[in-house]
Parts: C-alpha cells; sequence; structure tokens
C-alpha cells in the first residue's frame, strides 16, 4: 500500500471518483456533482481556508485507490471552544482493517504536527458542514447535504481505537397520522396568545433577513452541543447561495415578536432526488445535459430536509418550535406537495428539540456519529 498527499488534479479526480467503485452495489447511495465535490476540496474557492488549513491523502494498491481521507485544521474552532482538536472527513475505504489504520494514522500524525491533542471526525472542515459516521439507517437514502456511508466503516473507525463523542440523529416526518389537522387549532391558539409572528423569508429584504437569522443563530448556538464554531461572513455567503439556488422563500421562516427575531427554520427540498439520476455528471461532451435533466428533476422533487430549527432560549417552551414545523408541513404538504421531509441532524443530548419531534409525530430514522481520539 502506498500512502500519498493529493497533490495533482490526476490524484484529485482519483479522490473524488473513488466512491463509485466502493458505492457500486449501494442501491441507497446518492452520487455527488462531482464539479461540486471539486469546489469544495479547492482551497482557493471554500471560504474554510481563508481561515483554516487541511490535507487530502489517498491511499494506493498498487495504481488502485482503496481510500481516501481529509484531514483539517480549524483554529477559530478551537479558539472558540478552548480545544486542541483536528478533524477528518471524507473517509471511504476498501474493507481492510490495515488501509483503515494507514489513513486515519496519517490524519492523526498530521494533527498532531499542527499542535492538536485529538482527533474527531468524520467531520468535513467543522460541525458546519457534514458531520457524522452513519451507524443507523442504511436502508433510506441520504437527504440534502446529509452522509451515506457503507456499513462496515464502523468496525473500521471503531478497531482504529477511536471511541464515540457524540450521535446525531435524523427524524422523519411524513405525516401519516394527520398530525397537521389535529393541532390546527391549538396552533391558532397559540398564536393569537403569544403574539409572536411567523412569517416566510422575504427576497426584497433578503440580506436583512439573512442578517436577523444569524443573529438568531449566533445566540442561541451557544447552548448547543460544544463543538459549534461561528460562521465567518465568507461561509455564511457561500451558505446563502448554496441555499437559494434550489430553495424556497416558503420553506424559510422568521418567528418575530414585536419586531425583533426569535427563531427560525430552513427547509430544502431534497435536491439529492433530482441530482442522483445524473451519476455526478452535469456535462457530457461538452454540453450542459445533464443540467437540463436537474432542472426538469428538479419539478419532481417529493421529500425535503429541515437543515436548521432554532428558537432563542428565552422563548422556548412557548409552541414556537411546533408553529415552525407545522407551517413548514402545511405548505410543503398542501402546496409542494412533499410526501415526507427529514428533521436533522439533532445532537442526542438536545431533549428539548427531541421532545417538539415526537410531539409533532417525527420517527427517529438514522444515527450518525462522531468519533475522537488522542493524537499522541
Amino acid at each position: 500500500m502506498l500512502l500519498r498527499e493529493v497533490q495533482t488534479s490526476r490524484d484529485l479526480n482519483r479522490f473524488v471518483s473513488l466512491p463509485w467503485k466502493l458505492y457500486k452495489d449501494d442501491p441507497n447511495w446518492v452520487p455527488p456533482l462531482k464539479w461540486e465535490v471539486k469546489e469544495f476540496l479547492d482551497p482557493k474557492k471554500h471560504p474554510f481556508y481563508q481561515h483554516g488549513t487541511a490535507a487530502k491523502f489517498l491511499l494506493y494498491d498498487g495504481n488502485e485507490p482503496i481510500g481516501r481521507i481529509l484531514v483539517a485544521d480549524d483554529p477559530r474552532f478551537n479558539a472558540e471552544n478552548g480545544t486542541q482538536v483536528g478533524t477528518f472527513g471524507f473517509f471511504e475505504c476498501i474493507d481492510s482493517r490495515e488501509a483503515a489504520e494507514t489513513l486515519l494514522n496519517a490524519a492523526r500524525d498530521w494533527s498532531r504536527r499542527h499542535g492538536r491533542t485529538t482527533l474527531m471526525g468524520p467531520i468535513d472542515y467543522s460541525t458546519n458542514y457534514n458531520c457524522g459516521l452513519l451507524i443507523e439507517g442504511f436502508e433510506t437514502p441520504p437527504r440534502i447535504m446529509m452522509s451515506h456511508h457503507l456499513p462496515y466503516y464502523q468496525r473500521l473507525i471503531e478497531a482504529n481505537g477511536f471511541q464515540k463523542n457524540k450521535d446525531l440523529y435524523a427524524w422523519w416526518f411524513d405525516d401519516s397520522l394527520e398530525i397537521l389537522d389535529k393541532w390546527k387549532a391549538g396552533i391558532e391558539r397559540i398564536s393569537k396568545r403569544s403574539k409572536v409572528i411567523i412569517r416566510p423569508f422575504s427576497r426584497k429584504n433578503f440580506q436583512e433577513d439573512v442578517k436577523r437569522c444569524l443573529q438568531i443563530y449566533d445566540d442561541a448556538r451557544n447552548d448547543w452541543w460544544w463543538s459549534c464554531v461561528s460562521l465567518t461572513p465568507e461561509e455564511i455567503e457561500y451558505f446563502v447561495k448554496q441555499l437559494s439556488f434550489f430553495g424556497d422563500e416558503n420553506l424559510v421562516y422568521i418567528a418575530e415578536k414585536a419586531g425583533q427575531p426569535i427563531g427560525f427554520s430552513i427547509t430544502m427540498p431534497d435536491v439529492n432526488e433530482a441530482i442522483k439520476p445524473l451519476n455526478g455528471n452535469l456535462f457530457r461532451f461538452g454540453l450542459p445535459i445533464g443540467m437540463i435533466r436537474l432542472w426538469r428533476n428538479v419539478r419532481k422533487i417529493k421529500t425535503a430536509r429541515m437543515m436548521v430549527l432554532c428558537v432563542l432560549p428565552p422563548y422556548r417552551k412557548q409552541g414556537i418550535a411546533e408553529r415552525l414545523i407545522m407551517q413548514t408541513l402545511d405548505y410543503g404538504k398542501n402546496t409542494a406537495r412533499f410526501t415526507g421531509g427529514e428533521l436533522g441532524w439533532i445532537d442526542e443530548s438536545n431533549q428539548e428539540i427531541t421532545r417538539v419531534l415526537e410531539r409533532v409525530g417525527a420517527k427517529r430514522y438514522k444515527t450518525y456519529r462522531v468519533y475522537e481520539k488522542s493524537t499522541d
């Protein structure tokens, strides 16, 4: 076996393309758009590299790639959390303990050289991006901006001495019990009593609403999982571009009281449904054939993912989270005609939001695990 840091465009293509070999028999894997993955990994294009560093490693057996890993260092993450943590992500590997050990040791060594005492992952750069190894819920496909893995990865990572740091849950909601109709009267009573207004995102005042959401996010994240880190202005712009491309302003809601933002939710149509048939390619023979198919497929999307559900601490337990969910469900079910949706991820220790999700009929259906190990 030969481990090599990705330096050339040829190595990068192999790094990006490896999952096509590993997941070829997995019907639930969603091939990502290759150009999008390359952009995510490009230090010249991704805003993470304006404050952090990362390295990509590719493992070969002869001339055949058999594993890959991304290791990152985020000084802002460690400064905000008072830690010395490096992260690994993009972990993919054949079913070989030796191969996995080679990759994970390379990530540990890299993090140690950067002065970090702990390696945590899978995390792509930071907890603002894809997090966790799928350990439960392999029988359904991943939703937009969520991960999917092979079942044996858990065995490989744990065999190399990594231990659980945190589990993250994804929840599924299809309203098969007609919860929306049952809760409608109660939600209306709460609305009148609380004097909280919940309105859709405004494209006319787009930047102002973005600032309102970020204000809530920064105020609320301090009592979440310790591994949260604030977004830089450049990362905010990156996410806004991603969300606005396929987003629907009627699926983004802001809760306000006396004109002040106190909560918000962001839901996206599950673009993975539209992406999967493209097999990673938007262009063929130099023509945007995939782009045409993508836009055609977008109109047929049947599911969604609530990516963010956030309410400021002083306003919790007042039915605001439930109202955000119900308003999203109402539009998604009765206007967009979605048949189901994911809510997540949710930190396992967040019992408050877990109780909210259970009350509105959601069922936990996927578990993602974040691991950690000393770099010593």
